[in-house]
């Protein structure tokens, strides 16, 4: 069972980004409801976060929306609770990552484990939620190995769980974490990616992580998605 800090700790699904790398399948299917071992993409991730004992779902909206919107009404089909962030109802409204973030910061509460839509792991929810970020880190990422398409990494991890420490090489961000809001307050609302904030947070020692050895698959071209549909299939069948 999920530990009780878990049932304080709100999700939020980075979900409103075209998918252009999918067309011409995100042309009329917004890319977390496309079907990923039958079924859509972002009920994988319901499902594991209502296992895990996460109550609260925050969803970002753009690019259609609200089809997503109707697809997962209230959730409670999950037992959970979801809201939506909308940033706009077209591609280009789209906030990137930690401008979508600052948008729905005052729906986060006091931390919030960020899930981007589009990747499917083996990670576990229940530990990440359960985890106390360290003092004097403002954010715990995942980390993974790295993929092909993208053999440089994204940041160096040290022996002691800090980012940007001395390491022999950089290993992949997974597109999951665990974020103090703080992190977000002081940032100007409008269009903002997430790596130059996290540099800049890592650049003053507030940046924690772990590498996860599992499993991971980042959803985002034609080729993954049948990876992706074949390895849960194959799971699904070894049950």
């Amino acid at each position: 069972m999920a530990e009780t800090n878990a049932l304080k700790t709100t999700a939020m699904i980075l979900a409103a980004g075209r998918g252009e790398r999918l067309r011409p399948l995100t042309d009329h299917t917004p890319k977390p409801l496309i079907e990923v071992g039958g079924k859509p993409l972002i009920e994988h991730h319901l499902e594991r976060l209502a296992a895990a004992g996460i109550e609260r779902v925050v969803i970002n909206l753009a690019h259609l929306g609200e089809l997503i919107r109707a697809h997962l009404g209230d959730g409670e089909r999950w037992g959970l609770t979801i809201e939506y962030s909308v940033e706009g109802k077209q591609a280009e409204d789209a906030l990137e990552t930690a401008g979508g973030i600052r948008q729905a910061i005052d729906r986060l509460g006091e931390r919030f484990l960020l899930v981007n839509g589009d990747v499917l792991s083996d990670i576990d929810y229940a530990a990440l939620a359960n985890r106390r970020l360290r003092a004097d880190c403002r954010f715990h990422l995942v980390l993974v190995d790295n993929p092909s398409h993208n053999p440089g990494g994204d940041f160096a991890l040290d022996q002691t769980g800090r980012l940007g420490g001395a390491s022999t090489a950089a290993l992949t961000y997974s597109g999951i974490g665990l974020f103090d809001p703080a992190l977000f307050n002081d940032l100007p609302t409008g269009r903002r990616a997430l790596g130059p904030v996290l540099r800049a947070a890592i650049a003053n020692g507030q940046g924690c992580a772990h590498h996860h050895r599992g499993e991971w698959l980042d959803v985002g071209t034609p080729e993954r998605l049948a990876e992706a549909d074949r390895r849960l299939r194959d799971h699904s069948d070894d049950q």
